[in-house]
């Protein structure tokens, strides 16, 4: 009975310790939906914003269309240097530092977007002639500060990748050499084959000179050396086979005169 309580105890054990994984699982999977689904609501949302500005910008004339135009072009400037930090940050970490600073920039940009907005909805036109010149040189600022980070990220990695191409580049020569070894191996054997030749001529004419003097062709022009395929010096087929002694002694019995007739 006691073995019986236990195995039940373990099974209870490990259906709990399932049933929280299953739970805890499915809290993570929701969240990471819902996450999901809201940075997917966030884009649209600035998407459909971004089009009703531009909308704006071309349907409406004197401050509300002016309004408009500086939230579009600061929106515009902030999402363009995110995405170029954010493209970049998987190849260069430092990146990181930019982005904490374009969050920091982000911020003042949503207070200065907010002011933006209920000045849009302002209807002393005074009081807007009087803001607007003040909220447009802070909407500049923040532009020509993301700007400056986006053009220097760029320039980044255009440099980065200048110097990747030029070390490719040299690789690239290294092994282009690699592969042509033979232009300097096909020199110097070149040069020892016209040497050794060179050597071979001065014996040869040495050795014609000291000799008998006949006209053999060893003594004329030195020793040729014979080629692969050339024919020359090469041993005969009956070499090969074995066959030049025998052939030899029967050609020596042929040639033995046959004994005369015998003096009667």
């Amino acid at each position: 009975m006691d073995v019986f309580g236990v195995m039940i105890g373990l099974v209870l054990l490990f259906g709990i310790a399932a049933f929280v994984l299953a739970v805890v699982g499915t809290v993570k999977a929701a969240k990471a939906v819902a996450t999901k689904i809201g940075r997917h609501e966030a884009n649209a949302r600035r998407a459909v914003e971004n089009a009703t500005l531009k909308a704006k910008t071309f349907t409406k004339v004197g401050p509300p269309g002016q309004i408009a135009a500086v939230r579009l072009g600061l929106r515009t400037s902030l999402d363009g240097t995110r995405q170029v930090l954010e493209s970049g940050l998987p190849q260069d970490g430092q990146l990181g530092e930019s982005l904490a600073l374009l969050g920091r920039l982000d911020a003042h940009a949503a207070e200065l977007d907010g002011e933006l907005r209920m000045l849009e909805r302002e209807p002393d036109t005074a009081r807007i002639a009087a803001k607007l010149p003040e909220l447009r040189e802070r909407a500049e600022r923040i532009t020509h500060s993301a700007e400056t980070m986006r053009w220097a990220a760029q320039d980044r990695m255009h440099r980065f990748a200048d110097d990747e191409l030029s070390r490719l580049s040299q690789e690239c020569e290294s092994e282009a050499g690699a592969l042509r070894h033979w232009d300097t191996s096909g020199e110097s054997s070149s040069a020892s084959a016209s040497g050794s030749a060179a050597s071979s001529a001065s014996s040869a004419s040495a050795s014609s000179g000291s000799g008998s003097g006949s006209g053999s062709g060893a003594g004329s022009g030195g020793a040729v050396r014979a080629g692969l395929t050339d024919g020359k010096g090469r041993p005969s087929a009956e070499e090969l086979l074995g066959l030049a002694d025998p052939l030899a002694k029967l050609a020596q019995r042929l040639r033995k005169p046959s004994a005369g007739p015998t003096a009667g």
